[in-house]
């Protein structure tokens, strides 16, 4: 009786109704022996198999509301050659209505799952369940044990011939089925060709466009241009106008002379200009240009309107004159022919036209003709 004796915890059969202590179940005086154990795969065939599934367990009838019970705990093992697969599960079947102020009955199935994974006939244990009745009375009950036969499947050792693992299946490929990669390939074709014919598009007009852009003269003389007049004289205008002017002639300097002349300071840009082939007067007088936008810009100088009229002629000056200077270079160490000599002749006189002393007004007439 001790083997059976081991309970995990007192369950109710109807909801509400609150268990007994352990220690109460194992002093059941009654033992009762009933009937009503059954053993039944879970997968229904005509015998049993290795690793099939069975329920195992009793059904009782007629339990008073209220009556509780705990149940054998196997955790510790079942049955030499069977296994629990899962834990007790108790269902109800029925219910009777109690008539005239009794209780309601019902009937209850409880089981536990088991299998085998040795082919054999095991007997396994009888089912011993504790129970309390909503009086208090406590009784043990007991289930008769039922067979399992656990069968492999027969081999015709007479005709059993030993075959080798077959190959997966192969089915002959459709057109269906190459219509999605075929359209993939063909999507891919459009997409390199739209992708070639955009580079030799759009490439060749952005090659033309950088063979097409203006030499740094003619954009030196562009901005200037745009900073004539005086509307841009007034005190607090001031550093915006000398900004845009000297600004235009460092982008000229680093064009003409290779000199990083942004990011220097006027002492380091005209130390560099010293050693190059800048007149001596137009170097003073853009030297002078230079400072006075320092002070304008970072003393808080205020420039009369002769020194705003003569920045922009200052300016233009210095670009046309070293310009005028690079060509007369060039046509010497050239060396042209005649017929060429003339068009030189032409273009310098199209570039360096209107450079006098105030260098101011023919700018807009040579940019056209420049350009």
């Amino acid at each position: 009786m001790d083997l059976f004796l081991k309970y995990v915890s007192a369950l109710s059969v109807c909801a509400g109704m609150a268990g007994s202590s352990i220690a109460a179940y194992a002093q059941a005086p009654g033992r009762i022996e009933m009937d009503g154990v059954f053993l039944e795969p879970v997968q229904e065939r005509d015998s049993v198999l290795i690793a099939d599934q069975l329920r195992y367990g009793f059904v009782l009838y007629g339990v008073e509301d209220g009556t509780s019970f705990a149940f054998p705990d196997y955790s510790d093992g079942f049955c030499e050659g069977v296994e629990v697969v899962s834990p007790w599960k108790v269902d109800t079947l029925d219910v009777q209505k109690g008539k005239k102020g009794l209780p309601a009955r019902m009937d209850i199935r409880a089981s536990v799952t088991v299998t085998s994974f040795d082919e054999g006939e095991y007997q396994l244990p009888p089912v011993a369940v504790v129970r309390r009745t909503p009086q208090g009375a406590v009784d043990t009950i007991f289930f008769g044990n039922r067979t399992l036969d656990v069968r492999t499947m027969p081999v015709d050792t007479a005709t059993f011939i030993l075959h080798d693992i077959k190959g997966q299946v192969r089915y002959p490929l459709t057109f269906r089925e190459l219509i999605p990669y075929l359209a993939g390939l063909a999507v891919l074709a459009g997409l390199v060709w739209l992708a070639v014919w955009l580079i030799l598009r759009y490439g060749r007009k952005g090659g033309a466009s950088v063979s097409r852009r203006d030499p740094p003269h003619i954009v030196a003389l562009r901005k200037l241009d745009g900073l004539r007049g005086n509307r841009l004289w007034s005190p607090e205008k001031q550093k915006q106008f000398y900004s845009g002017v000297t600004d235009a002639l460092r982008e000229y300097i680093v064009s003409r002379y290779g000199i990083s002349a942004m990011e220097m300071t006027t002492g380091e840009i005209f130390r560099e200009l010293s050693g190059k082939d800048v007149p001596e007067a137009l170097f003073e007088e853009t030297k002078s240009l230079f400072e006075r936008a320092d002070f304008v810009k970072f003393a808080k100088y205020v420039a009369s309107d002769d020194e705003n009229a003569s920045a922009v002629p200052c300016a233009v000056r210095f670009v046309t004159s070293t310009y005028q200077q690079e060509v007369d270079g060039g046509s010497e160490a050239a060396m042209p022919a005649q017929g060429d000599s003339v068009h030189a002749d032409n273009q310098t006189c199209a570039v360096s036209g209107g450079t006098g002393d105030s260098g101011a007004d023919p700018i807009r007439k040579d940019e056209k003709q420049e350009v």
